[in-house]
């Protein structure tokens, strides 16, 4: 369709936008869990236990939640934004057996596994132009 034709000429805009939207969102929704302390990070770390690690449960949840919080602002910046799709991609499919196997249906755990998607294609797209690492 000629209406859209010249659009293919902005695709690292297009990729700028969902970079900085989905990073957004992500730092808003790690803040709380980075700034909870131990106990939050404990109590997020317990979802290892649905893959059968069941030790340092606080690590875990740190590392959950730095992955969410800091790699929300590094994927906004588009700062090693390769490592930081792999490491999202993971922590969503922990999100995703999580709620699984606590008995959630598919719609329920629908926004897990569409981010999950979303980067995994972004380890294969990159950051873009407008980035950091401009890769």
């Amino acid at each position: 369709m000629a209406l859209f034709a010249q659009l293919g000429n902005y695709k690292n805009f297009g990729l700028f936008v969902m970079r900085v939207g989905v990073g957004v969102m992500l730092f808003m929704h790690g803040l709380p869990k980075l700034t909870g302390g131990p106990a939050k990070w404990e109590a997020l770390g317990h979802s290892m236990a649905n893959l059968h690690i069941t030790v340092v449960p606080v690590f875990w949840g740190f590392m959950s939640a730095i992955t969410e919080c800091i790699g929300g602002l590094f994927c906004v910046l588009g700062l090693w934004f390769r490592l930081v799709s792999i490491l999202m991609v993971i922590n969503f499919i922990v999100a995703i057996v999580k709620l699984n196997m606590g008995g959630s249906t598919i719609m329920e755990s629908a926004e897990a596994i569409e981010l999950c998607f979303v980067f995994f294609g972004f380890i294969f797209l990159g950051a873009g132009a407008y980035s950091v690492d401009k890769s």
